[in-house]
């Protein structure tokens, strides 16, 4: 789907990735509904995109499912149409164990990257199924097809975004609505401090090299222009899916040596 003059609905709007989204889109020429729950960061992302009017902000809790299902008529009320939806909103756990994890944690993730994203999908598919041409971007992660040291839970939720994802491509292929699922690796965004977590490597160790949140959005707005089935965001996500087709326990455990210093002992 060509995006000038699109309405495009983003999540996860306030900062890193999502921001670098909702101002690519600008770039573009779509209109676009930005959503977060911080509207701090939010606001920060309209002053970026400076006095245009074809950025719209909308602060939102994405767990709270009454609140989503009230987005459409909100947006079509600002913007008319709304042609696409980039489900871009996520949370990491604590990098520790499963047995080390609290329920609370468990369920902010699985609230925020699974329901969010069920949510988000749902209250505006019916909108997106009148419009001639559609699209719908859920942003999954490396993490949602290869384990993660310390990020199980995680991985989990995104794996569902994943499976969920791909069982709409099929079911709408025959509408006018086409669907992507977008596979991250490390990119570098402030995902560990809005999720609350402390990110410690040993001493002496290296920071793995990180995709810049601008280089992927360009990534992900260039396969939704495309209309591409999957998309793979940094070498590193690009390198394990390889590895991970080759031998999934091989990716798995390939990953494990490159990220055994983040996990907890």
């Amino acid at each position: 789907m060509k995006l000038a003059g699109k309405v495009v609905v983003v999540t996860g709007a306030g900062s890193g990735m999502g921001r670098e989204l909702a101002l690519e889109l600008r770039r573009r020429g779509a209109r676009v509904a930005a959503i977060d729950i911080n509207e701090k960061s939010l606001s920060e992302t309209a002053a970026s995109a400076g006095t245009d009017k074809g950025l719209a902000t909308f602060v939102v809790d994405i767990t709270d499912r009454a609140a989503v299902e009230a987005l459409p008529t909100a947006v079509s009320a600002r913007f008319g149409g709304i042609d696409g939806l980039i489900n871009c909103a996520g949370v990491i756990q604590p990098f520790v164990r499963l047995n080390e994890l609290d329920y609370a944690a468990i369920d902010r993730v699985f609230g925020v990257n699974w329901y969010g994203t069920l949510y988000m999908t749902k209250a505006f598919l019916p909108h997106l199924l009148t419009r001639p041409v559609a699209h719908i971007v859920n942003v999954s992660s490396m993490g949602g097809f290869l384990p993660v040291p310390g990020q199980s839970v995680y991985g989990a939720s995104k794996a569902a975004v994943k499976l969920l994802t791909e069982g709409l491509h099929e079911e709408l292929a025959r509408t006018s609505v086409r669907v992507t699922v977008v596979f991250p690796g490390a990119v570098a965004t402030n995902i560990a401090a809005n999720s609350g977590v402390a990110m410690s490597l040993p001493a002496g160790s290296k920071v793995p090299p990180m995709c810049a949140a601008d280089k992927a959005a360009c990534t992900i707005l260039d396969g939704m222009e495309h209309d591409r089935f999957r998309v793979l965001v940094g070498r590193d996500a690009n390198l394990l899916d390889a590895h991970y087709r080759l031998s999934p326990q091989h990716g798995a455990d390939f990953l494990a040596r490159q990220r055994r210093g983040l996990l907890a002992t």
